[in-house]
């Protein structure tokens, strides 16, 4: 069984849920805006766990032409992200919002590790939106395509 996400966006986005947890506990505005960005942010990331990670997780093994008949649950995977998609990116937009708010607080108060955290977290929306998202859209499409004998190089 395919892990839900590949490793090193596991160590990604535990690296960056440990620094935003680092702010949450920070006091005054900066923890304040910080615990914002969580609550923004925590339903979304389910939403990636359910519908984006696990057709990722299968990428590197699809380019290598290891297609299993038990990848077909992707294509349905895919088609339900396609469908969350435009929700998605909406939060996107509030979560920035949120890590904008955050990175003025950190700096007022001089949290210079929260200010850099925001913007590293705004920049992993942006991979997200334009290569991530497409991606595991593009697993499913290939997946439709080769499971139907229809993409060459079998």
């Amino acid at each position: 069984m395919a892990t839900q996400a590949p490793e090193s966006l596991q160590f990604e986005h535990r690296e960056l849920s440990d620094a935003l947890q680092k702010a949450a506990s920070a006091a005054g505005k900066t923890g304040q805006a910080a615990r914002d960005v969580l609550d923004v942010l925590a339903p979304h990331i389910l939403a990636e766990q359910e519908y984006a990670m696990p057709p990722l997780s299968e990428i590197a093994r699809i380019a290598r032409g290891e297609i299993r008949p038990d990848m077909e649950r992707y294509i349905q995977k895919t088609e339900a992200f396609k469908a969350e998609l435009p929700h998605m990116l909406e939060e996107h937009k509030l979560i920035v919002t949120a890590l904008r708010r955050l990175m003025q607080a950190a700096a007022e108060e001089k949290q210079q590790g929260a200010a850099q955290f925001a913007q590293k977290l705004i920049h992993h929306a942006q991979l997200e939106e334009e290569v991530l998202y497409p991606a595991a859209i593009l697993v499913g499409e290939y997946l439709r395509l080769k499971m139907a004998g229809n993409v060459s190089g079998e």
